[in-house]
């Protein structure tokens, strides 16, 4: 099924250029692993790299790269890992950047958190946003 007529909604919200990032991806993973979870999440793994989840949608990072410590293994050490990801959050981050996105997602608390605090505080705000959209 082409990935276009199953977008998850937080990317309908999302830019052409993010909607196309996860669309191709997706395409090429059903091809070679077929329909399901591994070819969703080989998407989301190609969107996290060069996009990042704030709020109910995703933006272009300012930099390309992995976006948590499990983004950035490879094959199937990724795939055999149970390590949390940050969930879209660009927990590689400077953490002015997290900040600013705490803030604008009016995350209570902000400037005393740690860098960690702050991407576990932005995951949950996101959460709560994805929600409060899809209803």
């Amino acid at each position: 099924m082409p990935a276009r007529k199953e977008l998850p909604s937080t990317l309908k919200r999302s830019p052409k250029k993010a909607q196309d990032t996860w669309s191709e991806t997706h395409d090429s993973a059903v091809e070679e692993y077929g329909e399901g979870e591994r070819a969703h999440r080989t998407a989301f793994a190609s969107l996290k790299h060069s996009f990042e989840k704030v709020g109910d949608h995703w933006e272009q990072k300012e930099k390309k790269g992995p976006s948590d410590k499990q983004a950035a293994k490879s094959g199937s050490a990724a795939r055999r890992s149970t390590a949390k990801t940050a969930g879209g959050v660009d927990a590689n981050a400077s953490k002015k950047h997290l900040y600013e996105v705490a803030q604008r997602l009016d995350v209570p608390g902000r400037s005393s958190m740690t860098k960690d605090q702050l991407v576990d505080a932005i995951g949950k705000a996101n959460n709560r946003k994805t929600a409060k959209a899809r209803s």
